[in-house]
C-alpha cells in the first residue's frame, strides 16, 4: 500500500481553495472577479504595508538574480495601464525590507507590463515575500504581498486592478 503524504502549507492550500470554491455560489473562482464583464478592484493584502517607504526612486534595477514582474489593469473594463508607478521591496540577500538598496520604483509600459530584476529574495520572517505598491493620487492604494512558494525562486508575479480614486 502506498502512503501519501502532504506538507502543512499543501494541505492548508488546498483547504483554503476548497472553502473558496464551495462558497462561491456556483461562480467559480474566476468569474467572481469578472462578474458581468466587470473586473473587480485588488484589495490590499494583509501586511502588504510593512516597511514601505514614500516615494521611492525610480530605478533600473535593485541587484540581479531575481525578477519582480506583473501587470496594471483598470477596474471595470480592464484595459492596461501605462506609465504607472509601482514601489518594490523586499527582504533580499543585500539586506533587510529597510535597507534602502532593496526599495525602488519602477512604471509601467504601455499594455501595463512591469518589471524589476533585484537580488535574490530571502525568507524574512520564515517565508520568502515581496512587497509592491501603488501609491499615487489616480487610483486607490495598493498593497500587496505575494509569497514564494520556495526560498530558491527567483521570481515572483503580482497582478494590480485598480480603483478610481
Amino acid at each position: 500500500m502506498d502512503t501519501v503524504t502532504y506538507s502543512r502549507r499543501a494541505f492548508l492550500g488546498s483547504a483554503g481553495l476548497g472553502l473558496l470554491a464551495a462558497t462561491a455560489g456556483g461562480r467559480g473562482l474566476i468569474s467572481s472577479a469578472y462578474a458581468n464583464n466587470v473586473l473587480a478592484p485588488t484589495e490590499s493584502m494583509r501586511g502588504g504595508s510593512n516597511n514601505y517607504s514614500p516615494g521611492a526612486p525610480l530605478v533600473d534595477n535593485l541587484g540581479s538574480g531575481f525578477l519582480v514582474h506583473g501587470t496594471v489593469r483598470r477596474a471595470g473594463a480592464g484595459e492596461p495601464l501605462g506609465n504607472v508607478r509601482i514601489q518594490i521591496w523586499a527582504a533580499t540577500a543585500r539586506g533587510g525590507e529597510r535597507e534602502p538598496s532593496n526599495h525602488g520604483s519602477v512604471l509601467t509600459a504601455a499594455d501595463g507590463t512591469f518589471q524589476l530584476e533585484m537580488s535574490q529574495i530571502v525568507p524574512n520572517f520564515g517565508q520568502p515575500h515581496a512587497h509592491l505598491a501603488y501609491d499615487d493620487a489616480d487610483f486607490k492604494t495598493v498593497f500587496l504581498r505575494p509569497v514564494m512558494s520556495s526560498r530558491d525562486d527567483t521570481s515572483v508575479q503580482a497582478h494590480f486592478v485598480l480603483a478610481d480614486a
